[in-house]
């Protein structure tokens, strides 16, 4: 295992954007997305991803150079197109604007189409609670032509991953945050999980026969994901792909030759933003929010269990201690990392 500070790999990232091809303030705001996650403790969405967005640079999957614009709005709701620029600049960019919209109109909806890999969902939400916000995030259509996740009941890929994330204030504290897949895993942590050499938990793929499996090998040698929560994942995985993909129309907006990839040439993202004070006094949501959140930490924990947590304890404990002790990273994708910036003359140090 390598370890390394947030500041050695947010130059690092910078450095192989910029010889990639990445003008400066994309490349600032994507070093900053993914050492974000990388501090975080979600692995499956931080510097892992660097490899993979200089292939798409070079296949002209990504514009790295280009930004995103709004190319409709009202008083409450805007779509935004981000050119094929990097995800993670255009979920920002939306949230941005979808934030402001809330301030002034108390709610507002905001869409992306022409989106690559926004990351981690939970920074969107985060952003929102740092105003208070609560903010609900859709992300869809990564199955359109390369679908990687079965439906309940069946055998065969249809759909993807289809993440959503939420975020509410809680008072002074850290907000309570979710992000997940609607699969039992997302597909970087089937790679998080052979790179590390440990199994996958049950019920989290089939392999290319529809037979479950716990071997990341299984899901690489043509498996699929599995839904989370049988039925009831699989329907809000259907919900997530209305929100994200339907509602924002981005199939209308995917046929630029290579643009996007077959997994984002046709996705979607959609955010909802609403002001915590919308019906009562700033005061009084952060009094009740604060008092629910310490209710449900107070349970005692079962057997097993060290303690009752809220979404989001388990990311800040790990920001505190990785600012302590640094970013631990497998030494197979240092090894990537290695290799990837020495093919672009970047100086990657010790």
């Amino acid at each position: 295992m390598v370890i390394k500070t947030a500041g050695e790999l947010d130059k690092l990232i910078r450095d192989v954007l910029t010889a990639a091809g990445a003008d400066e303030r994309n490349a600032n705001r994507v070093a900053e997305a993914l050492v974000s996650s990388s501090m975080r403790g979600v692995d499956t969405h931080g510097i892992l991803h660097l490899p993979s967005y200089v292939e798409k640079i070079q296949a002209g999957e990504i514009v790295p150079t280009a930004w995103p614009e709004i190319l409709q709005e009202d008083t409450t709701s805007a779509l935004i197109g981000g050119n094929w620029t990097f995800g993670h600049v255009t979920a920002k960019y939306a949230m941005d604007i979808a934030i402001k919209k809330a301030e002034a109109h108390n709610v507002a909806i905001v869409s992306m189409v022409q989106v690559n890999h926004i990351g981690r969902l939970g920074e969107y939400a985060e952003m929102a609670a740092a105003k208070g916000m609560l903010s609900v995030v859709w992300a869809g259509g990564f199955g359109e032509e390369k679908p990687v996740a079965v439906p309940y009941g069946g055998r065969q890929p249809v759909l993807s991953t289809n993440p959503i994330g939420m975020g509410f204030p809680v008072g002074d504290g850290p907000p309570m945050v979710i992000d997940y897949a609607t699969t039992t895993v997302a597909g970087s942590k089937v790679m998080t999980a052979k790179d590390r050499n440990i199994p996958l938990p049950a019920g989290s793929v089939v392999d290319k026969d529809g037979v479950p499996s716990t071997d990341p090998d299984a899901f690489i040698d043509g498996g699929a994901l599995l839904p989370f929560g049988a039925h009831k994942g699989y329907a809000l995985m259907l919900a997530v792909e209305f929100f994200g993909r339907i509602l924002s129309g981005a199939d209308g907006f995917s046929d630029e030759e290579k643009r996007g990839g077959p997994t984002f040439r046709h996705s979607g993202v959609s955010l909802l933003v609403v002001k915590a004070d919308l019906f009562q006094a700033a005061t009084v949501y952060s009094k009740r929010a604060e008092e629910l959140a310490n209710r449900v930490r107070s349970v005692p924990p079962a057997p097993g269990f060290e303690s009752v947590l809220i979404p989001g304890d388990l990311e800040a404990r790990a920001e505190a201690t990785r600012t302590r002790d640094g970013i631990p990273i497998p030494n197979p994708l240092w090894q990537r990392l290695t290799a990837l910036a020495d093919s672009l003359d970047v100086n990657i140090g010790v």
